[in-house]
């Protein structure tokens, strides 16, 4: 039927109409919460490009992890920020870490909240790069090896999911066998399968102090421009053993993330990362769009090109405004 017995706006005159026929809907089991950690006590730092965000002390990261579980967000992921960096990031897997303490202190007094590590050696490096450095070249196997030594110690303090954030080759299949090599069978893994050497970082690695002493991530991180071979990568994890495969950036690459869900039946994540939440806060603070609809909006997008899990700065307070 054409004009005018077919009118679309008849569905949209109002709010009831409209929440009846909407096909997406985001809800709070689908946010992650992501959460800096440092040390000391009473400590609760603003992160200057990131509004509303903050590095936490584990003593002040434990009110915080009650309140996201208090507005039903089911889940946080955990980075840490060690007191000392060196050139092999020894504090990623060391048992009194900082993550390993604030897993610890979260399965202890949160015990229903599902508590994920970022697995990387970034944070924890002087030289700032996901693995270790020989010359001016970041060795794969040799991270591999320090990337499942620090999954198995994260796995060891209580964490339910490990997820490897550095894009080295075999990472997936090296920590499923550590993990269940020493009886952590039932700890998943999240693979950050399809990250890409994006501009959109810049305020993590503010937050984190993991920005590179030296060149850059993209002899490891993914080409911005290839989407055949992120599927590529997501296949091989899943591979070697990854029960959820991520897309990182979400918002620029929604077309990777739309692939991946009619390639994988596995449940999938993306990143609404650092630079996607500050563009929005920023635009916002000049008055140029409505920040709250905005933010609202791009996990909407997230959700629509589907993902299943929302890893996003914004997830508590989206969860607040949810009805």
């Amino acid at each position: 039927m054409s004009y005018p017995q077919t009118r679309m706006r008849r569905l949209r005159r109002s709010e009831a109409l409209r929440s009846m026929v909407r096909e997406t809907r985001l809800s709070r089991s689908d946010l992650i919460l992501p959460c800096f950690v440092v040390e000391g006590s009473g400590v609760r730092e603003p992160i200057a490009s990131m509004p509303f965000v903050f590095r936490h002390s584990v003593d002040q990261l434990v009110p915080l992890a009650k309140s996201v579980a208090d507005v039903g967000v089911p889940a946080v992921i955990l980075f840490g920020i060690p007191a000392r960096k060196d050139a092999r990031g020894t504090g990623a897997d060391a048992a009194d870490g900082i993550v390993q303490r604030a897993v610890a202190a979260l399965k202890g007094q949160v015990p229903d909240l599902v508590v994920i590590t970022d697995v990387c050696l970034c944070e924890y490096t002087d030289h700032g790069h996901c693995g270790i450095v020989e010359g001016a070249h970041v060795v794969n196997d040799a991270s591999v090896e320090r990337l499942a030594a620090a999954a198995l110690s994260h796995a060891r303090a209580g964490a339910d999911i490990v997820a490897p954030s550095d894009m080295m080759d075999g990472r997936v299949g090296a920590i499923r066998g550590q993990l269940d090599a020493h009886g952590f069978e039932d700890v998943a893994i999240l693979a950050y399968a399809a990250k890409f050497a994006s501009a959109y970082y810049g305020p993590f690695r503010e937050a984190a102090e993991s920005a590179p002493a030296f060149g850059d991530r993209r002899s490891y991180q993914m080409d911005p421009p290839n989407r055949r071979e992120a599927l590529r990568e997501m296949r091989l994890d899943l591979e070697e053993g990854a029960d959820v495969l991520m897309v990182k950036p979400a918002l620029p690459y929604l077309d990777v993330l739309v692939e991946a869900r009619r390639s994988f039946d596995v449940p999938l994540a993306a990143y609404h990362v650092s630079g996607e939440y500050a563009m929005i806060h920023a635009a916002a603070e000049r008055g140029w769009l409505d920040g709250e609809r905005a933010m609202e909006e791009a996990l909407i997008a997230i959700k629509r090109a589907g993902a299943d899990w929302i890893l996003s700065y914004a997830a508590k307070e989206i969860a607040e405004r949810l009805p």
